[in-house]
């Protein structure tokens, strides 16, 4: 079963957005809190830090999801041609997994 956790939406302070509609409840946050205590996935800063040598463009969206007992970071970007992607990481050790392009087109995992 695939739980989702929309745990951050529009990352405002870490990435400069402007604010929008906060989609998690508490209890996600609270999940997410607690993985990252019990050393279950990395920060998100990290992970951004990562995501931003790596993958140019700016963080639209990132969502902490479980799959099949997996924390998955997905995070959404804008490219600087335009294009949206979307990079599946593993939350544990920062990881690609997948990267997706607008287009539907898929990179296999790695």
């Amino acid at each position: 079963m695939r739980k989702k956790l929309s745990v951050i939406v529009l990352l405002l302070g870490l990435v400069g957005l402007q604010p929008g509609p906060l989609l998690a409840d508490e209890a996600d946050h609270e999940r997410a809190r607690k993985a990252l205590a019990a050393g279950e996935i990395m920060p998100l800063r990290q992970v951004l830090e990562r995501v931003e040598k790596d993958y140019p463009g700016q963080v639209l969206e990132v969502e902490l999801d479980r799959e099949h007992g997996q924390w998955i970071y997905e995070i959404k970007l804008l490219r600087p041609d335009g294009a949206v992607s979307k990079l599946e990481l593993d939350a544990r050790d920062g990881t690609l997994l997948r990267r997706r392009h607008r287009h539907g087109a898929a990179e296999g995992r790695p």
